[in-house]
């Protein structure tokens, strides 16, 4: 009797054991995507597909925001930028070598780049910086809207 108590303990163990419990990676600056968006209309609002504007797609996406502590890795940049809290980041790099040849990359498209040096260890490279955050998101769907390729561009928060 002691021997099928054990078994039968020992196969309750090992199958509560197994079970993994999946969780989405949560973090302050990400939205909870499990709950469904409410959608309301205002009586004598409707509208057809038609009259409605077409957006691109990039406006779909919404803006990532990272707060960080930043320096820069050139004098000539640290004094035009220094007074500026928002940065329009285009890449991020852990080795400088290669946010300077994105650097490089970035002025042949006609972009005014440069890096900064993020407490995390990683390379940013900016492509502007604004005192106000509704410039730099501005600045943001412009580029997103004028490069599709750079459509991952977001907005870094300096602390």
């Amino acid at each position: 009797m002691r021997r099928i108590t054990f078994i039968f303990a020992v196969l309750i163990l090992a199958f509560s054991a197994c079970k993994t419990i999946k969780q989405p990676a949560q973090s302050e600056y990400t939205s909870d995507n499990t709950t469904a968006t409410k959608v309301f209309i205002v009586p004598g609002s409707e509208t057809t597909v038609a009259d409605k504007p077409v957006q691109p797609a990039t406006n779909d996406k919404p803006i990532a925001v990272r707060k960080e502590q930043v320096s820069f890795t050139n004098e000539e940049a640290r004094t035009e930028n220094e007074g500026n809290t928002y940065f329009v980041i285009i890449g991020s790099f852990s080795q400088l070598e290669n946010a300077r040849n994105y650097r490089t990359t970035l002025l042949d498209e006609g972009f005014t780049p440069i890096i900064l040096h993020s407490e995390t260890g990683y390379y940013r490279v900016c492509v502007n910086s604004y005192k106000n955050e509704n410039e730099a998101r501005s600045r943001i769907t412009q580029v997103r809207q004028g490069f599709e390729k750079y459509a991952d561009v977001w907005l870094l928060i300096k602390e």
